[in-house]
């Protein structure tokens, strides 16, 4: 058999992607002894390593008896491809103490592509430096792999001057220079970027669109999404599509998010598996459960992010014990839990209150999986501790995790304490939260019932003096309800909308009901000092009754309403929307900054504690 017959069988291999052919290939390579010839060996490593064997791919590099450039950078792709950076990086170094050879342009291309997928800039800055002395500083290949890692990293300004550098630039380049802009939320530059593009085509409009969602620009991601559409692009390529899923998941604007499916679905992208994901989340975080359930049960494959993604969300949407049937599933599939899996997880435990079990799943994530814990899943764990009446433990864990709480950690024990009376404990926390800089309006509230509750009038009169200081940054509260293809954004104290005195007149009858049924309203939520009466006025016109009111005016009797918060549900909106769930007959579920709240028939699905 010829050398370059052999040669164009394996090359079918990469192309189709069959990886038994390729084994087999070897065998009739051996077989022939033919292993040791020409260009074979070098081939068999690429292919291995692009037909996802990249143990077979390490084992014959570490076989061959005479290594070229062409050899490693195989290798070293083969390591990338498998989403191992950091071997590549580690393996690098025997390049030139084993081999005694200097990285060449694809080489540097490689370990900046490895610098890149781990985020790491100063390991990136390291090889830059190399391959600035290196003879290959001029090449715009390896250039145009910087502008990508510098973009990616955060760092435009970097990948600016590394573009600036580049003689000929191609579209490579171009859509990572204009990525980064917009990744790094410098909106007006990455339009001009756009604008002066020498080629729009799909993959430009991508990065600018992705970019755009990255950044929190969702709703400008939109109009250009828009724009692409009315220019007749042709989409080839769902990547874009994934983006926009994720723009309707953090705007929260399901009705839209559902015109979006219906066009995925005419375009045939539906069955993709990151689009599937995507929609999976989208549907989780515009409050729609039910539709993330039905499109998760119905994927023909699953990969980690699909299982995370419908476990985080049912955690988040107070359906603990089915998280954890999910994970359960999971594990039983083979599918390895990452990070993000395990808050999920311990946060639905938190809502439950499993202690025992969720303190397993802490342990079992570094012993069975080997992942470090964050201080997201520290803080998961304290909350977890904290509800459940455990403070102590968690004051201990607090003092002996490797992380510094942040306003978050600290809150949330703070609430465990007041909501388990530990008032000494409580002044305990308190006092390390006021040494923080204090961002969230319902933490000086936390902090101040703390104080007066243990009598603490000076600390008090401090916290209140540096809440009249947060008042001048504080975002204004505002929430947002979709009825069909209309929505109403509603401010606290709205009193401009066209429908103010029916939605007044609503509201009253329901406080009058409310009245009847014991509600008497918790002042404690308003920051302002004013009389009692005012006090009351001020909770009334909180933007979630608003909108709560405004849809059951408009929607149809019967439906869901959803409604979406930029704030934390005070505490007082909490309990009054409990009971008009159960005066109306109707779920409302509220995505507020914290989580979902299902309120049904006066009860919600966070147990009161959020």
């Amino acid at each position: 058999m010829p050398i370059s017959h052999v040669l164009r069988q394996l090359q079918v291999c990469i192309k189709h992607q069959t990886p038994s052919t390729a084994e087999k290939l070897h065998s009739i390579i051996i077989k022939l002894g033919l292993n040791q010839c020409g260009p074979l060996p070098n081939t068999l490593v690429d292919v291995y390593g692009k037909c996802g064997l990249f143990h077979h791919a390490r084992q014959l590099f570490e076989e061959m008896p005479h290594r070229d450039h062409i050899s490693w950078a195989s290798i070293l792709t083969a390591f990338n491809k498998a989403s191992l950076p950091n071997l590549t990086l580690s393996f690098f170094p025997a390049m030139f103490t084993v081999d005694q050879l200097q990285p060449d342009h694809f080489v540097f291309a490689t370990l900046i592509k490895a610098c890149a997928a781990l985020g790491s800039t100063m390991l990136g800055k390291q090889v830059h430096a190399r391959f600035v002395l290196s003879p290959f500083s001029d090449d715009d290949v390896v250039k145009s792999s910087l502008v990508y890692m510098y973009a990616k990293c955060g760092l435009p300004d970097n990948a600016r001057a590394v573009f600036n550098s580049i003689k000929l630039k191609n579209t490579v380049s171009w859509t990572a220079m204009l990525s980064g802009y917009a990744r790094s939320g410098r909106k007006n530059e990455a339009m001009e970027m756009f604008k002066s593009a020498p080629v729009r085509n799909l993959f430009v409009w991508t990065a600018l669109i992705s970019g755009l969602v990255q950044s929190g620009n969702g709703i400008d991601a939109f109009y250009m999404f828009i724009s692409m559409r009315r220019e007749g692009v042709d989409i080839v390529d769902p990547l874009v599509l994934s983006s926009i899923v994720g723009a309707c998941a953090n705007l929260a604007v399901l009705e839209l998010g559902k015109q979006i499916h219906g066009f995925l679905i005419v375009l045939g992208y539906e069955s993709c598996l990151f689009i599937s994901n995507a929609l999976v989340d989208m549907y989780a975080k515009c409050s729609d459960i039910i539709a993330a359930k039905d499109i998760f049960g119905r994927m023909k494959t699953k990969d980690v992010v699909s299982w995370t993604s419908i476990i985080v969300g049912a955690a988040q949407h107070g359906q603990a014990e089915e998280a954890l049937m999910l994970y359960d599933d999971m594990v039983t599939a083979g599918v390895k839990p990452n990070e993000v899996t395990f808050i999920g997880l311990i946060y639905a435990c938190s809502h439950v209150g499993l202690v025992c079990k969720g303190r397993k799943l802490f342990k079992t994530m570094t012993a069975d999986y080997g992942i470090r814990p964050s201080l997201q899943h520290y803080t998961c764990l304290l909350d977890l501790l904290g509800r459940s009446g455990h403070l102590d433990e968690a004051e201990n864990l607090i003092k002996e995790m490797p992380y510094k709480p942040d306003e978050p950690t600290w809150a949330a024990l703070l609430s465990a304490c007041k909501h388990h009376g530990n008032t000494q404990m409580a002044i305990r926390f308190a006092d390390h939260l006021v040494s923080l800089k204090i961002e969230d309006p319902s933490t000086y509230i936390l902090l101040s019932n703390a104080y007066a509750k243990a009598a603490m009038w000076e600390q008090v009169s401090e916290v209140r003096k540096l809440m009249v200081e947060m008042e001048v940054k504080k975002e204004p509260g505002y929430s947002c309800i979709d009825i069909g293809k209309e929505s109403q954004l509603f401010y606290a104290g709205e009193t401009s909308h066209p429908l103010k005195n029916e939605m007044l007149g609503l509201l009253k009858e329901l406080d009058e009901e409310m009245r009847r049924r014991g509600y008497v309203p918790n002042t404690s939520y308003v920051l302002h000092d004013m009389e009692q009466q005012e006090k009351e006025k001020q909770l009334f016109w909180h933007s979630e009754r608003l909108a709560v009111a405004y849809g059951l005016l408009k929607s149809v009797p019967g439906t869901v309403i959803r409604i979406v918060k930029n704030l934390r549900v005070c505490g007082d909106c909490h309990t009054v929307l409990k009971l008009v769930s159960s005066i109306v007959k109707r779920e409302i579920i509220v995505r507020d900054a914290n989580r979902y709240h299902h309120f049904k028939d006066g009860k919600c699905s966070c147990n009161d504690f959020w």
